[in-house]
């Protein structure tokens, strides 16, 4: 019987266990990144998320005190006090848009069936972005449209995304003013 030169050999590779970590750290690796960048995304999403509707909420609460009106704040002064909540994530003139308009009624609330209007419109629709705060007991509609740049852009496959792959986030608030004192 002949003994195979390799056989010794063999059985010592076989045996041998030291890189097998590093394998398992090849094989694993990616997905355990991909994983936890994939949910460090999701937070910092919803973070932004939530600025956005806290400066909607800022942007409504101004309006429906009578402060926006009785300050005569003009719509660039609105703008900026709506910019300091979503200004951590990026620069407001590429990526933040407020929207405030008056109604007479709700049901000429109802009829309006508008979208909102996002940074990645036209020049001339961002011109027409409305900004009436209305007076007191009027009815105000409050839209706010970020656009959010992901890190990540396999996360969120369903969001509606901007031509430049922003996602959009909206927030809206419909509210009748508090009755003031002009």
């Amino acid at each position: 019987m002949r003994k195979s030169v390799f056989g010794p050999r063999r059985s010592r590779f076989l045996r041998c266990r030291s890189g097998s970590s590093a394998v398992e750290f090849a094989l694993i690796a990616p997905l355990f990144f991909a994983l936890t960048f994939s949910v460090i995304e999701a937070g910092y999403f919803f973070f932004a998320e939530s600025a956005v509707e806290a400066a909607n909420a800022k942007a409504a609460r101004l309006i429906r005190t009578g402060q926006a009106q009785t300050n005569a704040i003009s719509r660039d002064a609105f703008f900026d006090e709506i910019c300091e909540v979503v200004e951590l994530f990026g620069d407001c003139e590429e990526r933040l848009t407020v929207d405030v308009a008056r109604f007479s009624t709700f049901a000429e609330l109802a009829a309006d069936i508008a979208a909102p209007v996002c940074r990645d419109a036209d020049p001339d629709a961002l011109d027409a972005i409305p900004y009436n705060a209305g007076a007191a007991r009027d009815i105000v509609r409050v839209r706010v449209c970020y656009m959010h740049k992901s890190f990540n852009p396999g996360l969120g496959l369903n969001l509606e995304r901007a031509a430049g792959g922003a996602v959009k986030m909206f927030s809206t608030s419909i509210f009748r003013n508090e009755p003031y004192d002009s």
